[in-house]
């Protein structure tokens, strides 16, 4: 069998080839990109629409399936978009394979407690 054909090189079989998730990254990436520009204007106008607005005022309207739904969005899209972002650049930065693998832990670690603590805060609201 010649080195052309489908048997995996030793470098792939080593884990040291392409692991071909890149490419997915780098869409979801996008992806959440394109849904932070759908959703940021809205939030912008949400949170200009309710400055000065009494708390009542502000559980209203996040209580509205349309307010609260946007916001239950844009936090989910930001914080995945964070994680996406904060992995290449410790990833393409950070030197040691133990040092990288720690920082992106420890990265994805508080997003996630931060993302549900937003998310449940988001809830709440909109559930009172």
């Amino acid at each position: 069998m010649s080195e052309s054909q489908t048997a995996p090189s030793l470098k792939t079989a080593r884990g040291l080839g392409s692991a071909k998730e890149g490419t997915d990254h780098w869409w979801m990436q996008r992806l959440s990109a394109v849904a932070m520009m759908l959703l940021a204007p809205l939030m912008i106008f949400l949170v200009i629409t309710l400055i000065g607005e009494p708390y009542e005022a502000v559980v209203a309207k996040l209580s509205s399936p349309l307010w609260g739904g946007v916001t239950l969005l844009f936090v989910c899209a930001s914080f995945y978009h964070a994680h996406l972002g904060l992995q290449v650049v410790i990833e393409d930065y950070i030197g040691g394979h133990a040092a990288r693998l720690t920082l992106i832990i420890l990265i994805r670690g508080a997003l996630i407690i931060l993302g549900l603590i937003a998310v449940l805060s988001v809830l709440r609201l909109m559930l009172t």
